[in-house]
């Protein structure tokens, strides 16, 4: 069978170019596909979601050889099951819009684990190819992979790279140039039901032939009715006859164990295909991911090697950070506002507020918390990359426990650090539904990138060379915090109710700088364009407020309404201008430095910073870096807390709880500072 030609004669049918060409990139997860994609799309890419899906899509285009390629980055998936959104979505894509090609990517350190996918997708019937990637990890571990040999087992193109060095990119590219030629045979050895149910899925073939959607590859649509696939048997049902359909379905109930007939069937296949190509270490030799697993997942010792991890990460980003931002601050926004003010001097007075003081003074500010941002970023990247995030977690379970949640909500806990709102969408990956309830709860008490911001700003006007310290204390206790609501919350609604923990720890890699670059260059201009759409928006609404109606600050708008919040505030140490300028995060965390910058504005003297140190005591800056910490999610998370719980009630539970504790803790804070003379 030769689907590569079949190809060429699908696009001369259809009109189409020869040259012109859809890709599919599959694979599970921590397999390099991520990064193969950024290897070969570099910014021209688009990331959103699929069509009434919250799973991102991640698609782009390159040019290679006058042929134009459009990739789709198919969500990570450990099979084609319809047991997540992301199997789903992989799934239906490959059968539905039938891109021209799928690439496998599998590693060549798991070879075993990584074929399962491989072996569903060789069934599709779609043209394939696979990517053996990290060939570097799997010699590190004292395993070897044959690629030419598993290509003559498996029956379709096996290309071997280490995508981390952007090494075997070429020969994949000549691969799919060869492919649109049709100089490539497709001959794949299948893998098949065990023996002994052979004449089930017989008959069941034969009481679906035409009548399944035309999309359906009758092999593969058998196989998922047999293995008990929800989508496939629903469908079935609805497009059957009723006579046929009692048939299977009693054929179905008298075989339940076909599931594990076709289970065993592939692993049979993976066994057979690999048994020649894999040369694995000699026994008792230990390599390098369980050497350093003796102490990153050691019971006390991983929990100080994180504590260590966590802590040189936000000193770094501090040490680094915050004398960059200063500079930002003052050598290019504050001549850039001077040089503004001078160009308006014939404006009227209002226009140069406007932009002085509206523009300049609210996202200008922020815009100085990008070096944070990008270190921030850049060191949990890295961590994520190369393979500790999993070790985190697994060494975090017991804490987890603790709140009636496993080592698995710690991945989503934390995304948090970056930022909250996936983290509430990565909670999709528990399959316990009240442990995901109370894991999207305590989501947005993790302190998130812009929250951390908004800290680095305020803290060295308070603390000086004590910043970094009390802003790590800060962090740590709002950890300390959301661990002791995890408690109380899961004995309230969840009567201290516990799930079993299964996990997968990836091998320890050498990171891929390129894709670790893209990553950081995509946040921060995402970062940015929040910064001149959303921040600037309420940056000027918070001048127009703070102008009108008659041009005095303490009788504006915005003073009556921080004025009627006052009494609140007053508990916390916080005057109206505080109180508003936290109030106004609630549609970005760092709406609150903008706010700031419009309320205080910036004189050729002083900064936002010098200013603020010589308005208020560090007992209120303190309550205000704990009430920002902890206060309510930012509008885009509340948004995010509705659609995944699908629930108002947990969602209005979530906004209550964080203002109950954000108020208290922050009113304690400030008693207990002003108490000790701070």
């Amino acid at each position: 069978m030769n689907l590569y030609r079949e190809f060429r004669q699908k696009s001369e049918l259809n009109g189409v170019s020869q040259r012109s060409l859809t890709i599919a990139l599959a694979g599970q997860p921590n397999m390099g596909k991520s990064t193969i994609f950024n290897l070969l799309t570099g910014l021209n890419q688009h990331v959103g979601n699929w069509p009434g899906k919250t799973v991102e899509k991640k698609e782009g285009d390159y040019q290679h050889n006058h042929h134009s390629i459009h990739l789709i980055d198919l969500p990570g998936t450990y099979s084609l099951s319809a047991n997540s959104p992301e199997e789903i979505i992989s799934r239906n894509y490959i059968l539905q819009e039938k891109p021209d090609l799928v690439v496998a990517v599998v590693s060549a350190a798991n070879l075993e684990r990584s074929l399962y996918l491989v072996s569903e997708l060789i069934v599709l019937e779609t043209p394939l190819l696979i990517v053996l990637n990290m060939i570097d990890v799997a010699e590190q571990e004292g395993i070897k992979v044959n690629a030419k040999i598993l290509e003559a087992a498996i029956g379709v193109p096996v290309i071997p790279m280490i995508a981390s060095r952007a090494s075997g990119v070429r020969e994949l590219l000549d691969y799919i140039d060869k492919f649109i030629q049709g100089e490539l045979e497709f001959q794949p050895n299948l893998p098949q039901i065990s023996t002994d149910h052979q004449h089930v899925k017989e008959l069941i073939d034969q009481l679906i032939d035409g009548f399944i959607p035309e999309f359906y590859p009758k092999n593969w649509t058998s196989m998922k009715l047999l293995e008990g696939d929800v989508e496939i048997y629903d469908i079935l049902k609805t497009v059957l006859p009723l006579e046929r359909w009692e048939t299977i379905d009693e054929i179905l109930k008298k075989h339940e164990d076909a599931g594990l007939a076709i289970a065993s069937g592939r692993y049979e296949w993976i066994e057979r295909n690999i048994r020649a190509a894999v040369d694995r270490p000699k026994l008792g030799q230990v390599g390098l991911t369980d050497r350093l697993d003796r102490f990153a997942t050691h019971p006390i010792g991983g929990l100080i090697i994180l504590a260590v991890i966590l802590g040189l990460t936000f000193w770094v980003t501090f040490t680094i950070g915050t004398p960059i931002q200063e500079w930002m601050d003052s050598k290019i926004l504050l001549p850039l506002g001077i040089l503004a003010e001078s160009m308006l001097i014939d404006a009227p007075p209002w226009v140069v507020s406007l932009v002085v003081d509206g523009a300049f003074g609210g996202m200008g500010a922020v815009i100085t918390f990008l070096p944070i941002i990008i270190i921030f970023f850049a060191a949990f990247g890295f961590l994520e990359d190369v393979g500790y995030m999993a070790r985190a977690a697994y060494v975090m379970d017991n804490f987890m426990h603790w709140m009636g949640l496993h080592g698995k909500s710690f991945l989503p806990l934390f995304l948090g650090f970056g930022c909250n709102v996936p983290a509430v969408m990565g909670t999709r990956v528990i399959e316990s539904w009240p442990a995901r309830i109370l894991t999207i709860l305590l989501a947005p008490f993790v302190p998130c990138s812009a929250r951390m911001a908004v800290l680095a700003f305020i803290a060295p006007a308070f603390f000086g060379n004590y910043a970094v310290l009390v802003s790590w204390g800060l962090i740590l206790s709002s950890l300390v915090v959301l661990l002791l609501l995890g408690v109380v919350l899961n004995k309230i609604f969840f009567k201290g109710e516990r799930t079993a923990f299964i996990m997968e720890l990836p091998l320890y890699h050498i990171p891929n700088w390129r894709s670790a670059i893209l990553l950081i260059w995509q946040r921060s201009l995402s970062f940015l364009k929040h910064a001149g759409t959303i921040i600037l928006m309420m940056s000027i609404v918070v001048w127009a407020l703070s102008e009108f109606p008659g041009g005095d600050l303490e009788t504006s708008y915005l003073a009556q309404i921080g004025n009627f919040f006052t009494p609140v505030g007053n508990w916390m140490g916080l005057d109206w201008k505080l109180t508003v300028a936290l109030i106004s995060s609630f549609m970005a965390k760092e709406n609150a430095i903008a706010t700031l910058g419009v309320l205080f504005g910036r004189t050729e003297e002083l900064g936002l910073i010098q200013t603020l140190s010589m308005t208020y005591t560090p007992a209120v800056g303190l309550a205000f870096m704990v009430v920002s910490l902890l206060f309510i999610p930012c509008a885009a998370t509340v948004a995010v807390i509705k659609k995944e719980t699908g629930s108002w009630k947990w969602t209005f539970v979530n906004i209550v709880l964080m203002l109950i504790v954000s108020i208290a803790a922050a009113s304690a804070v400030y008693a207990i500072a002003s108490a000790v003379g701070l």
